[in-house]
């Protein structure tokens, strides 16, 4: 009697979108309630970075607003420096997002290594990130979490915007109000409550170019109400001792201007094309920039992982609902409604990207009448010392 050989899986690519159409990797992220892993497409043989949310947490803790919201928002955009989605789709236990992966890793990541980065560099994500938000802005959406954490890296260098998951849009006569972000680079109007819009992301790039370059950021404090009064009413301290060439100097301190009507970038200061003309930025071609064409002043290492790889260790060890492809079970009618409303099948364009989640935090989502696009997103506050405010997003 012969013995019967195992066949390779048989998968019909011309259906919808599905788990089984990849093969899972390494994890390489983790969040609240969602993780992110490196896959293959088993029929282009391309690799993506998939984010898998789990459906039970994410209602458990009232976020589910947050992930459709993000996933919406990726939908509607197609930039060169902004994190793209490719596919999202459901089973049962998960949603996922696919979207193309970047190699190079995290600003966080390469700063906790070099420890301060030198101004080539800076000038170099500071002037792609700005290209990402102003795409953004030109389509009324805010960020509201821009950090080195969410500023991602391929393998050739160039910078990425991701983590869209507290971005909204805005109405030009109708100010935010939510206190949504990670609190040591929120622009001040947001804190004090007074309303804003897209020039908050302007502050945060700034705050973000300061630590960059000098390793630590601008505003420091041992508690949030201590941090809060620094970023309303303190001055910014620029060491006198550094190498730092005055016209950065003069950069930063028109980002981190407390004058939104002043702030280099905001829409009320002559938006981006002041960012293109200013004299720091005189020597830029700003085409070549925005068609990559100019050669990134950091190339990440290829043969070292660029991320946190405890997260894979993690996943091997300790998960004990480790990911694996399902069939979705037959639903009712009601149900069936419920679940296309919460995620539909999706297949989009897009460019380069990987998506990293935020570890520790929780989302609180809580819809406010005076806009409809803007959702409230949360994590719990801790009076703590300087370093628990670095991933820190809060929402009073």
């Amino acid at each position: 009697m012969g013995a019967i050989c195992c066949k390779s899986e048989s998968i019909d690519f011309t259906q919808e979108i599905e788990l089984s159409h990849f093969q899972l990797l390494r994890s390489v992220g983790k969040g609240a309630f969602g993780k992110v892993r490196v896959v293959q497409h088993k029929e282009n043989k391309k690799l993506f970075a998939l984010k898998y949310i789990n459906k039970e947490k994410c209602i458990k803790m009232h976020a589910v607003q947050n992930i459709i919201q993000e996933r919406n928002l990726l939908e509607e955009i197609n930039n060169p420096f902004i994190c793209n989605l490719r596919y999202a789709f459901q089973d049962d236990e998960n949603m996922f997002m696919v979207i193309d992966l970047m190699l190079g890793g995290d600003l966080r990541f390469h700063l906790n290594r070099m420890q301060t980065m030198t101004e080539d560099m800076v000038k170099f994500y500071v002037m792609e990130v700005s290209s990402g938000l102003a795409y953004l802005h030109g389509k009324h959406i805010v960020h509201r979490d821009l950090k080195p954490d969410n500023v991602l890296l391929s393998e050739n260098g160039h910078a990425h915007l991701t983590d869209f998951n507290i971005a909204v849009h805005f109405q030009e006569d109708q100010p935010l109000k939510a206190v949504a972000g990670s609190m040591a680079y929120m622009a001040p109007e947001v804190l004090s409550k007074k309303g804003y819009f897209s020039a908050v992301d302007w502050w945060s790039l700034g705050v973000m170019m300061y630590e960059l370059l000098y390793g630590k950021r601008p505003f420091r404090a041992k508690t949030n109400q201590e941090l809060t009064h620094a970023i309303i009413h303190e001055q910014v301290q620029y060491p006198s001792h550094s190498s730092i060439s005055s016209e950065c100097i003069n950069v930063m301190k028109a980002f981190i201007e407390r004058n939104v009507q002043k702030r280099l970038g905001a829409l009320e200061a002559g938006g981006f094309e002041k960012i293109k003309t200013h004299p720091y930025f005189s020597d830029v071609d700003w085409v070549k920039l925005e068609n990559k064409e100019l050669t990134p002043p950091f190339i990440p290492d290829s043969k070292r992982a660029n991320f946190d790889a405890t997260h894979e260790l993690e996943e091997l060890l300790l998960e004990d609902n480790p990911l694996k492809a399902k069939p979705l079970n037959p639903l009712s009618e009601e149900q069936l409604k419920e679940e296309h409303e919460m995620m539909t099948p999706s297949v989009n364009g897009g460019t380069s990207v990987d998506i990293k989640t935020t570890t520790s935090t929780t989302h609180t989502q809580n819809q406010t009448p005076t806009n409809e696009h803007e959702t409230q997103h949360t994590e719990q506050i801790v009076e703590g010392s300087e370093k628990s405010e670095e991933n820190k997003k809060v929402n009073e």
